[in-house]
């Protein structure tokens, strides 16, 4: 889904789409959204005027939306959460996307929260493996709004102060493309560690 055009199509409602999209991202488990490049698209679009509100008020709503999203994930995962992944091969909703995301919660902790706001598919899912592992609400929104306003404005103000940049103006499709990359770098590294691990473990049982 190329963010140029999804934006270009909301026309003046370009903001709240890019709104709507984070929301749906982070909130109602659909993983194939742009987050990470809608926001930047949208910071880009605001610097070149095809968006007209000011820089501030586009960073808040996209701030906002960042932190309402996780939100609805936790309340799925603490209400409905157990029921819904306790079968494995759900079409929308698979147990194992959970798992993996529980595990990288192990791992890192409270801080899985901010780190997974930047890490496409966890991002998704990590509000509600808080959910459904019952971690208190207050602990979980303080991590989350921290990772959500670094993510959500972030990435917003990155697209706006690079916007005017003439590289950016003139090569945007490889600019997102960058972005999109450096998004996917951590699960990249997590993929390479896995592997590695594996084969640590065959070597040792050999």
């Amino acid at each position: 889904m190329n963010p140029e055009t999804l934006l270009n199509w909301f026309g003046s409602w370009a903001v709240w789409g890019v709104a709507a999209v984070e929301f749906i991202e982070t909130g109602l488990l659909s993983p194939l959204l742009p987050g990470d490049t809608l926001l930047f698209t949208a910071g880009v679009f605001t610097a070149n005027d095809t968006i007209t509100m000011p820089i501030a008020l586009v960073a808040t709503i996209t701030g906002v939306a960042a932190v309402l999203g996780p939100q609805s994930g936790y309340l799925i995962g603490r209400l409905v959460g157990p029921r819904i992944f306790a079968r494995p091969d759900g079409r929308i909703f698979k147990k194992a996307n959970i798992d993996k995301t529980h595990a990288f919660f192990e791992k890192y902790g409270g801080r899985a929260i901010i780190l997974g706001q930047f890490i496409p598919f966890v991002r998704t899912y990590i509000p509600v493996a808080a959910g459904v592992g019952k971690m208190p609400y207050r602990h979980f929104a303080t991590f989350n709004i921290v990772g959500a306003l670094i993510w959500g404005v972030g990435v917003t103000l990155l697209g706006f102060s690079l916007g005017s940049v003439a590289f950016v103006k003139d090569h945007y499709e490889i600019a997102v493309g960058l972005v999109l990359f450096v998004s996917l770098i951590p699960i990249m590294v997590e993929w390479i560690r896995h592997r590695l691990e594996r084969r640590r473990e065959a070597k040792a049982s050999a």
